[in-house]
């Protein structure tokens, strides 16, 4: 395996207005559809992403000729009988693209399956979860195979699992969660088929998409590739399948450590770190939501001042918190989006991640210099946390803001007044390393802070303690989030943080389980103060489904089980 020099020189920042990955001429044109869409039928439901997702039937030139044809009202809107009249005559329907695919894994029930659910309640509603995996998955038609040109959806050459309703295509974060959810339901090569497509990803852009739709192409999201083959690798040893997925783990660090997503911190001792940001390559509305950004950006003035808005909005998409006042420098104003000039816990968290699955994954093959840089790597940027993230006070780790002018070459002296000092469930985010959940003293310190934060609520973990009416905020708690938190105190020497998370744990599963049986639906998000709720708030109307949720409700039951006499409703 020729791997040399895996880890990429020290980068400089960025200059200038940053990069920008071009549209492709379809998608620009169904951007212009959403717009008239908008003018026709107005505000009322309107989903803007439903209009980038529609396959063309015919070629984009004879489409676009009869768009210019259609005849439009005074004020420049086409009548809602027109516009429906040309959907139908050159489009297909929204979701046409993706087919049903048989998981070639599934059994209705797995030997061995959730062995510590003794509760026969709780295991048929697990058995029922578990059975939702055939209901998201999908596989791309063969129009997208033959005619990619045709649609925005990408031509990936395997099966995948969905997160549901309106996301009818794979997502990259999410794909974690869905992994260990299959895990437990023994349904390995389903859970590898998801790593190919991303890989697929990965060796045709140069980065995971955010998803696999055209108009992702411009950014990532959380990078969370290498764990994803780490938890494979546990669960089923096979060593061909890490060979196969060290190469492009290497090529994904080096894009996150590359110039767009690098800066230098000197610390106080004057020690260098390189830390890592968000940064989409975009300065445009998002065109899964454009009608909406350009909107939003209508305040500002200057055409400089709207490209980094729209480069803001689309760098928070980026880091999969979309949107949360974690990343506005006034919480009042939306406007305020700041997401590229902010060092984040958890981004920092995935990456040191990221070069200690690579060490292990590499000496599991044989690679042993390989191993060596990368565990250099973990150790400088574990340092990192203690001098930049860390405060002792508060008990937490928090997001580091850059000063403004951040994309200049020299490095930015910390100061502790720019270490964001509000609380959010990230701030928790490091204890899912065993770096540091090893380490009884700080864990005990840090659970206690959490005890402490306000952030426990009688159905999980809430994001934040403010209630901005943005989904990544309160009263909203979502699956990873509670996912990497418990995991992380679980596997602490600690009692009392073994204790917290078998809580937590315990009272997510209630209110999935409650909101389930009231709905016949799991839920993209869920209202953490009040048990068997679900979540709203955000762009969108809220998504059942669905994919991490599932994920994370199986995998709490195969840490946890649930005994036979115990109850599952809300108290």
């Amino acid at each position: 395996m020729a791997l040399t020099n895996p880890l990429s020189p020290p980068s400089s920042c960025t200059k200038g207005p940053g990069p920008v990955i071009p549209a492709t001429p379809l998608l620009s044109f169904l951007v212009r559809v959403q717009e008239t869409a908008l003018q026709s039928y107005g505000n009322s439901n309107f989903d803007p992403k439903h209009y980038v997702d529609l396959p063309l039937k015919s070629n984009l030139f004879t489409t676009v000729e009869a768009f210019d044809k259609l005849p439009k009202t005074e004020n420049g809107s086409v009548s809602v009988k027109d516009f429906e009249g040309f959907i139908g005559k050159y489009f297909n329907d929204a979701g046409d693209d993706v087919v049903y695919a048989e998981p070639v894994d599934f059994v209705p029930e797995p030997h061995g399956f959730l062995p510590k659910v003794e509760n026969p309640e709780v295991r048929g509603w697990a058995l029922e979860v578990h059975a939702l995996w055939k209901n998201l998955s999908r596989k791309v038609s063969s129009s997208v195979l033959h005619h990619p040109e045709l649609h925005t959806l990408l031509p990936l050459p395997k099966p995948v699992i969905i997160p549901g309703s309106r996301f009818t295509e794979v997502y990259y974060w999410d794909s974690y969660w869905v992994i260990r959810g299959l895990l437990a339901s023994k349904m390995y090569e389903t859970a590898k088929a998801i790593v190919t497509n991303l890989i697929f990803m990965l060796d045709t852009y140069g980065h995971v998409l955010n998803g696999a739709r055209a108009y992702y192409t411009n950014r990532s999201q959380p990078p969370l590739l290498s764990a994803m083959v780490y938890e494979i690798y546990n669960r089923t040893g096979d060593v061909e399948f890490v060979k196969k997925s060290l190469p492009p783990l290497i090529k994904e660090y080096r894009y996150w450590n590359s110039d767009i997503h690098e800066l230098i911190i000197r610390d106080a001792e004057q020690c260098n770190h390189f830390l890592n940001r968000y940064y989409a390559m975009w300065n445009k509305p998002r065109p899964e939501s454009s009608t909406i950004d350009e909107e939003l950006a209508s305040k500002f003035l200057n055409d400089s001042e709207k490209q980094q808005f729209y480069r803001e909005l689309a760098s928070t998409a980026e880091s999969g918190w979309d949107f949360s006042t974690r990343w506005m420098r006034n919480s009042s104003d939306f406007t305020t989006l700041s997401t590229t000039t902010i060092l984040p816990v958890d981004l920092n968290i995935f990456i040191l991640r990221m070069e200690l699955d690579i060490a292990f994954l590499a000496k599991t093959v044989g690679e042993n210099a390989i191993t060596e840089d990368f565990l250099r790597a973990s150790q400088k940027r574990q340092k990192a946390f203690s001098s930049i993230f860390w405060n002792e006070n508060m008990g937490q780790w928090l997001d580091y803001w850059l000063n403004n002018g951040a994309d200049c070459e020299e490095p930015q002296t910390w100061k502790a007044e720019n270490q964001n000092q509000k609380v959010f469930a990230s701030n928790f985010v490091p204890l899912w390393i065993d770096l540091f959940n090893s380490d009884i003293h700080l864990v005990e310190k840090v659970t206690k802070s959490l005890q402490n934060s306000g952030l426990l609520c009688a159905a999980g973990i809430a994001t934040s303690l403010t209630n901005s009416g943005q989904q990544w905020d309160f009263p909203n708690g979502w699956a990873p989030l509670q996912h990497m938190i418990v995991e992380g105190l679980s596997k602490s020497a600690s009692m009392e943080a073994r204790t917290v998370a078998k809580d937590i744990a315990e009272r997510w599963i209630k209110t999935n389980y409650v909101a389930y049986k009231k709905t016949g639906a799991m839920h993209e998000k869920y209202d953490v103060e009040k048990c068997g709720e679900f979540g709203g708030g955000g762009e969108y109307t809220p998504q059942t489904g669905f994919g991490w949720s599932n994920g994370v409700v199986l995998a709490f039951l195969e840490e946890f089980g649930w005994p036979k006499d115990k109850r599952i409703d809300c108290d």
